[in-house]
């Protein structure tokens, strides 16, 4: 006979683990799959003890509990929170935390629970990304931050804190592929440059949007040689004959003609 929580199954080899589970609030909880049937009763019990206990996040031991870190976080978050995801968030007052480890986890706004509830955040070195629609996404465009932007440059955290993701501490500096912000001559310009073996200055504007367009330009000129392919910008605040008429007035450089 089983152990309490545990459900013994076979992988398509034949070979046997251990499925365990338990009921919380009337809810049936997936604990994990297991190679043993003691490790799958500990998670078990594990699960139960943190149910009635008033453990915190930052008492997570991976030497203590059978059950993983994620599972752990969840059925602390139901216990406090009475909401159950399967994703590693916890609810504060008006943001929630996604957590990585007990000291590591990042801050959102509550208007992006449902969001993170359903994708799953991986980390690959110092990026983040989701799986949306079958693709990974970095986390960054998201909030309006291009793939290549660099911090400090592009965007910066108001409060300085790199895992705040709330929107209010969140300001996008340069929205634009191709574009720097940069002082010449004392006064505020916009670079534009592009990739052709090497980075080459298309010119100096007095706007982003300008800027932006002179890079477009000069990514249709590149692309017509087929030499590759290049990420247009979208420039939201002009219309279509705004955008027309700017793109015909810019002079690119005559390695571009």
């Amino acid at each position: 006979m089983a152990k309490a929580g545990v459900y013994p199954a076979r992988k398509k080899n034949g070979e046997p683990y251990y499925r365990s589970s338990f009921t919380f609030r009337g809810r049936h909880i997936s604990l994990g799959s297991f190679g043993r049937e003691v490790a799958a009763h500990e998670a078990y019990r594990d699960a139960l003890r943190i149910s009635k206990s008033s453990d915190s996040i930052s008492d997570y031991n991976e030497r203590a509990y059978t059950l993983s870190f994620e599972k752990f976080v969840s059925i602390i978050n139901f216990r406090d929170n009475d909401v159950y995801f399967s994703n590693p968030i916890y609810l504060r007052k008006r943001y929630f935390e996604y957590y990585f480890s007990k000291t590591e986890y990042y801050k959102f706004d509550i208007d992006d629970l449902f969001y993170y509830a359903e994708h799953k955040i991986v980390r690959r070195g110092n990026h983040l990304f989701v799986a949306d629609y079958g693709m990974q996404v970095n986390l960054l465009n998201r909030y309006g931050i291009k793939s290549h932007a660099v911090a400090g440059r592009d965007y910066r955290f108001i409060n300085q804190d790199a895992t705040d993701f709330r929107y209010e501490n969140i300001e996008v500096i340069n929205p634009y592929y191709g574009v720097s912000r940069t002082t010449k001559k004392g006064k505020t310009v916009y670079k534009a440059s592009i990739l052709v073996n090497g980075t080459c200055v298309i010119g100096y504007f007095d706007t982003p949007e300008i800027a932006a367009i002179a890079y477009n330009k000069a990514a249709d000129r590149l692309m017509k040689t087929g030499k590759r392919q290049y990420r247009q910008n979208y420039v939201e605040s002009l219309s279509a004959k705004e955008y027309a008429d700017l793109y015909a007035r810019i002079r690119l450089p005559v390695r571009f003609q």
